[in-house]
């Protein structure tokens, strides 16, 4: 799958998953003479810290004042189609999730009452046609092992699918994609590293995501490539998009994305928590057949990815709401954007809208382009083509 990441120049012209191209609009050329840069372990992660309680995700210091849309709303499974286990940890065994979760429907878990890790040894692909809930009640943990990932969607379709996945009270750990898809190599400044490999924890296409009080910690999507990321989420072609309500994101790691990255999907992140991600691409993303003769994607591209070390978003039609969260200490790559978020609208439709948040000590170049509204600077965390922002009750790093 291949996939577009917004460049570092103005009008050029990415490639895209679905068949399209988009025309991307970005800083201008000295932007790179902004980028901070930084380096961050990720350590392996242990399963999130219950004092053998139910675990939650969310930002600890504050929350959206508006509250979160209806479809944040956790679902009731009370009536599950698949329970995981029969009262043990020992029950809870892979096979019976990957049969659960190949099945779809209401998933739920019969572990015990203590907190439970669930090895995870191959990724699970999710149905196309038939809505999910995965509910891990804040007790079970799924770990990749720093080997696989874990949850995968793909339909065939691209912004046409209406089929809604759920993810609510589960935690996330060390995952990591196997990326095959290898850029033929050519000399720097040609772009370097790998066309796949996205989302290590979730990779979804053309589905619809709600996740909720959910953990995200040690997950990885592939380290080098222009247009591949997702550390922990990655959702491509959505018809309706991502929403994010209390979750946590730490420590994860991607080209791209650190976090989360959506490429033409909404991307709506509330009360959650990202900090300490990573984009460990360099150099961002550009098509410019004068610095490199080299066909990647259909382009001359160069640069190998770095934008957006918490939240990414590309594409057409789609905005992205930030509200209630606490994004801090992420790293965008060398030369490269956007170490808070990084939202490039292809054709300046889509808004970012900040609210209720704090977005403070995060690295990477940063520029703002926007087409309407009184905010023409949204601060250095920020890399964007917008149509308009709003920045409201929010601590946003360099803005005025």
């Amino acid at each position: 799958m291949r996939t577009s990441f917004a460049l570092f120049l103005p009008l050029v012209v990415a490639c895209s998953s679905g068949g399209t191209d988009q025309s991307d609009s970005g800083p201008p050329k000295d932007g790179a003479a902004s980028n901070d840069t930084a380096t961050m372990d990720v350590e392996a992660a242990a399963p999130p810290m219950t004092d053998g309680g139910p675990f939650h995700g969310g930002n600890p210091n504050g929350s959206c004042s508006t509250g979160v849309p209806a479809g944040g709303m956790p679902v009731d499974t009370s009536t599950p189609t698949t329970v995981v286990g029969s009262g043990t940890p020992a029950s809870c065994t892979f096979t019976a999730l990957n049969a659960a979760v190949t099945k779809g429907g209401i998933i739920t878990f019969d572990c015990g009452t203590a907190p439970t890790t669930i090895a995870v040894t191959a990724t699970m692909n999710m149905p196309v046609s038939t809505n999910s809930v995965i509910d891990g009640g804040g007790l079970v943990t799924l770990d990749g092992q720093g080997k696989v990932g874990i949850l995968s969607f793909q339909s065939p379709g691209y912004r046409t699918n209406v089929t809604q996945v759920t993810i609510q009270h589960l935690a996330f750990i060390n995952a990591k994609t196997n990326p095959v898809d290898a850029i033929p190599y050519a000399k720097p400044p040609c772009s370097q590293g790998w066309d796949d490999g996205e989302g290590g924890a979730i990779n979804m296409r053309d589905g619809n995501l709600t996740v909720i009080d959910s953990i995200f910690t040690n997950d990885k999507a592939a380290p080098l490539g222009p247009d591949t990321g997702g550390g922990a989420i990655y959702i491509n072609g959505s018809l309706h998009g991502a929403l994010i309500v209390d979750c946590t994101f730490t420590n994860n790691a991607a080209s791209n994305a650190g976090a989360v990255g959506a490429l033409n999907a909404e991307l709506d992140v509330y009360n959650s928590l990202v900090t300490g991600n990573v984009a460990t691409g360099n150099g961002a993303n550009n098509n410019d057949p004068t610095m490199c003769s080299a066909m990647n994607n259909g382009q001359n591209e160069i640069g190998s990815g770095g934008n957006g070390g918490a939240l990414y978003g590309d594409g057409d039609g789609f905005g992205i709401i930030v509200c209630g969260d606490d994004i801090e200490n992420n790293a965008a790559g060398t030369n490269a954007f956007g170490g808070g978020i990084f939202f490039t609208s292809d054709d300046f439709s889509g808004t970012l809208s900040i609210v209720d948040s704090t977005i403070e000590n995060n690295t990477g170049g940063h520029w703002t382009e926007v087409k309407s509204g009184t905010i023409t600077n949204a601060g250095t965390a920020v890399g964007t083509n917008a149509k308009s922002i709003t920045i409201t009750n929010s601590m946003v790093q360099g803005y005025p």
